[in-house]
């Protein structure tokens, strides 16, 4: 059986990145490949790379108050670029008013600071298209 292709990314230019290495390190013992691109980059840079390494999930993790702005750019190149449907998760220091929001923008889902890793690891299991 093929492993879920997760790619991790911070698109903002929030430098704190001990949360999203924490998910990197559980997706991988949950079975997960995990591309863990880093952080500080550009939300081409992360669809492009979707796109080379055929990833399942994308997911970004913000602390800094940018993930509107980022979010958007980022769902709007999947939707432009990815021929295939791909999870799109949001993660991190996220307002509870700003959830709908960028739900409507075409995110899966958001965990909030707090969330478990089990519940995210669930919803990937149960939500990535085989």
């Amino acid at each position: 059986m093929k492993k879920i292709k997760v790619l991790l990314a911070k698109t903002s230019l929030d430098g704190h990145d001990r949360g999203i290495k924490v998910l990197s390190l559980s997706f991988r013992d949950a079975g997960f490949e995990v591309i863990y691109l880093g952080k500080m980059l550009k939300p081409e840079e992360v669809v492009q790379t979707a796109i080379d390494e055929d990833v399942d999930v994308i997911g970004l993790s913000f602390l800094s108050g940018e993930h509107i702005e980022h979010t958007r750019k980022v769902a709007r190149l999947i939707k432009k670029k990815i021929q295939k449907e791909v999870l799109f998760l949001v993660g991190g220091v996220i307002p509870p008013q700003d959830i709908k929001k960028l739900k409507k923008m075409g995110v899966h889902e958001v965990f909030p600071a707090g969330s478990l890793i089990e519940d995210i690891i669930k919803f990937i299991k149960e939500n990535v298209k085989k």
